[in-house]
């Protein structure tokens, strides 16, 4: 078989140089990294895109002694480009009527905080609030005005809530208040003066005769240094005791705080003094 003359050697079957075939492949490799940054992107992996691209950019500028020079322009647009993404994450991230955090902004923050130890140091605190005889609300005074209803009651209970602290809608006409750092007593405080705020509000300016009442399943975690041998409760778990406390604040009345101090479930404020205060829903707590 007669060897190929080396003035042709360097070249394929399809007439292409080496250096051809080369540059070829690097320019697919470069179409692979932006196609596939591209379909991330449009996943909200916003990291992993960066990353590919951040490999096609390397490729196009591998034979470069310096960093190409980028344009203003590009600059500006790569800013507008941030600034949306950080905007629409946080729309993704709020309840399109009331503005407040939604059920996926909660369980991620949750879930950090269970991470991320320091952030539950100083013990937590989440309420879990319902509105009373809401349905009553929306059939007597309409839809539209229930939603107004709605709005404000989140204005009313997001009002002096401590650092990182926050509130998110949990579903129809429950919120969820979140309040780390706070110790039992600061977290009954907190929880008792958002229930009056909506019991004191005056509803009858939205419509003669409207009268909001709200109550309250309020659980507590104490920092993990308390009790060392004690497990650390999940946010899962405690938002089952918060729910189990909302029940017995419901059916001890309505408009009321239902707490646990001590072994006892106890009702605070005004509340404290009714009789017949009604057993949790979760066994054993």
């Amino acid at each position: 078989m007669t060897a190929l003359r080396p003035e042709v050697a360097d070249f394929d079957r399809d007439g292409r140089s080496e250096e051809d075939r080369t540059a070829s492949e690097g320019t697919g490799l470069v179409q692979l990294h932006e196609s596939i940054a591209a379909l991330l992107a449009s996943r909200g992996q916003w990291r992993q895109a960066y990353q590919h691209l951040r490999s096609a950019f390397d490729l196009v500028y591998a034979d470069q002694d310096e960093q190409p020079h980028v344009p203003e322009q590009l600059r500006r647009e790569v800013d507008r480009l941030r600034r949306e993404h950080a905007e629409a994450r946080e729309q993704s991230l709020r309840d399109s009527l009331t503005d407040s955090y939604n059920r996926r902004y909660l369980d991620e923050r949750l879930l950090g905080m269970v991470t991320d130890r320091g952030a539950t140091a100083d013990g937590l605190a989440i309420a879990l609030i319902d509105l009373d005889w809401f349905k009553q609300v929306n059939d007597t005074f309409g839809h539209l005005l229930g939603d107004r209803v709605l709005q404000r009651v989140v204005e009313l209970l997001q009002e002096e809530l401590p650092e990182d602290g926050f509130c998110a809608r949990y579903g129809g006409e429950e919120f969820v208040l979140v309040l780390p750092g706070v110790d039992a007593a600061g977290s009954v405080e907190i929880a008792e003066s958002a229930r009056m705020r909506v019991e004191r509000h005056a509803w009858a300016s939205l419509a003669p005769g409207l009268r909001v009442t709200v109550s309250i399943g309020l659980a507590y975690e104490p920092p993990a240094g308390d009790s060392p041998t004690r497990p650390q409760v999940a946010p899962e778990q405690q938002l089952l005791r918060a729910d189990s406390l909302l029940y017995t604040a419901k059916q001890s009345g309505r408009n009321a705080v239902a707490y646990r101090e001590g072994g006892r479930v106890r009702l605070a404020g005004a509340a404290a003094g009714r009789r017949g205060i009604a057993e949790p829903r979760v066994a054993g707590y």
